[in-house]
């Protein structure tokens, strides 16, 4: 039985531990790591300031460091998710337009 993720944003799943979120599914070929990097208190809460962004392939053949495709920093983590939306639609669309190439 797959795992099926309690938490997502626009259809895909997000996994968080501490100021780490993976962001997409491991069985694409690629999914976004947003690092936490500042935390600012507003109204009481703790909420996300400066976040990376880190869109990685999930081929296990590749170096970590060629797994790497774009990095960015956004401000607030709604901001941060909307952006990595964008990154993860846009890369699985190349890839899908490549891999349709291949099979012709």
């Amino acid at each position: 039985m797959a795992y099926t993720a309690p938490l997502t944003y626009k259809g895909r799943p997000l996994v968080r531990c501490k100021n780490e979120i993976y962001y997409g599914s491991l069985e694409d070929p690629f999914v976004v790591f947003l690092q936490i990097l500042t935390t600012k208190e507003e109204d009481g809460e703790e909420i996300a300031d400066r976040v990376h962004l880190t869109l990685l392939s999930t081929d296990t053949t590749l170096s970590p460091k060629n797994r790497i495709i774009k990095q960015s920093d956004k401000n607030g983590l709604y901001n941060a998710l909307d952006f990595a939306t964008i990154l993860l639609d846009r890369q699985l669309a190349d890839a899908k337009k490549t891999q349709g190439k291949q099979g012709k």
